[in-house]
């Protein structure tokens, strides 16, 4: 019988704890409370006794395994499935909501911001240019808003199943890509109603889509691992997004903002994809170097220190959840 030593070292190492026919085991702890059921099943022909796994509190300064999401790549997958079929479930139009929220918002944008502000735009119509800001511009809110909420919502799996709790929030950010391809296809008829094509720069776009994916995500980390600590996170959310969607040029053109804004909306992370998303599709100005290099460098800063930050704090998630 192996002699099993004490659970004392440290959590970056494996320990050798004993030896089953004279060959060493090792122990491998995570930041894990609950250890997944050992697969007796799995034992070799030979009548070898299978491995077992001692799940330990990590210690110090979290690490982001990110090895641990690839190999629940198909969790991630039936959340993600999930997600989808519970926004839709018992609703009068399903997906034609995915159509209706941005033609609706344009709508409205255009009666006020053009026809009561005076707000104008050069070289396209002013539904098209709104139209094709609100299409990234959703995908991030409805991410953010949905993934902000995800961990509390998912309490029972939380308390109950081990998992990387990382699965929860991207599963919801994910969750909305269909609800992205509707949006653009339905640019692309509207496009076409008013005898606009695509500029080649086209096939940029789902580098953009990923750089808003990336802002989503970093975002929805910290919010998520905040709002199980402190449940006020849920009434800052769709203030802050109605906030940050004023200071993003979804109704308005950066030219027309005046010189000593530009660099204060410059910071803004969706900024720039959204302006790159604008020139990809329609061919408007690009927006400057800098513009891209700031968002990219908020947005690298965001989801490392998100996903850090998620991290440290899953280790709360079953106490507090």
């Amino acid at each position: 019988m192996p002699t099993l030593s004490s659970a004392s070292s440290s959590a970056g190492s494996p320990e050798a704890v004993g030896s089953f026919d004279s060959r060493p085991h090792y122990y491998r702890p995570v930041s894990e409370g609950h250890a997944p059921w050992p697969g007796t099943a799995a034992a070799s022909s030979s009548g070898e006794r299978p491995r077992e796994v001692l799940i330990v509190a990590t210690r110090g300064w979290p690490t982001l395994r990110l090895d641990e999401i690839f190999a629940y790549r198909e969790l991630l997958y039936f959340l993600v499935w999930r997600d989808v079929k519970v926004r839709y479930k018992q609703t009068a139009l399903g997906v034609a909501w995915a159509v209706l929220q941005p033609l609706l918002t344009v709508v409205v944008f255009t009666i006020f911001f053009n026809r009561i502000g005076g707000i104008q735009v050069e070289g396209v119509p002013y539904a098209l240019f709104v139209l094709t800001g609100m299409i990234p511009w959703l995908f991030f809110a409805n991410g953010v808003t949905i993934a902000s909420a995800s961990v509390v919502t998912s309490v029972n799996l939380v308390t109950k199943v081990f998992f990387p709790r990382l699965v929860i929030p991207i599963a919801s950010v994910l969750s909305n890509v269909p609800d992205l391809a509707i949006g653009f296809v339905l640019l692309l008829i509207v496009m076409a109603g008013y005898a606009t094509a695509p500029t080649l720069a086209i096939v940029l776009v789902p580098l953009v889509l990923l750089l808003v994916f990336a802002i989503a995500l970093g975002v929805s980390f910290w919010l998520s691992a905040l709002s199980v600590e402190f449940r006020d996170v849920r009434y800052v959310v769709p203030l802050l997004v109605q906030l940050w969607l004023l200071a993003s040029p979804v109704a308005y053109d950066l030219s027309n903002v005046s010189s000593k804004w530009k660099p204060i909306l410059g910071l803004n992370p969706m900024a720039a994809p959204l302006e790159l998303f604008r020139w990809a599709m329609l061919g408007t100005a690009a927006p400057p170097a800098s513009m891209v290099a700031v968002s990219c460098a908020v947005t690298i800063v965001t989801l490392v220190g998100g996903a850090y930050y998620f991290r440290a704090m899953e280790r709360k998630f079953a106490d507090i959840a």
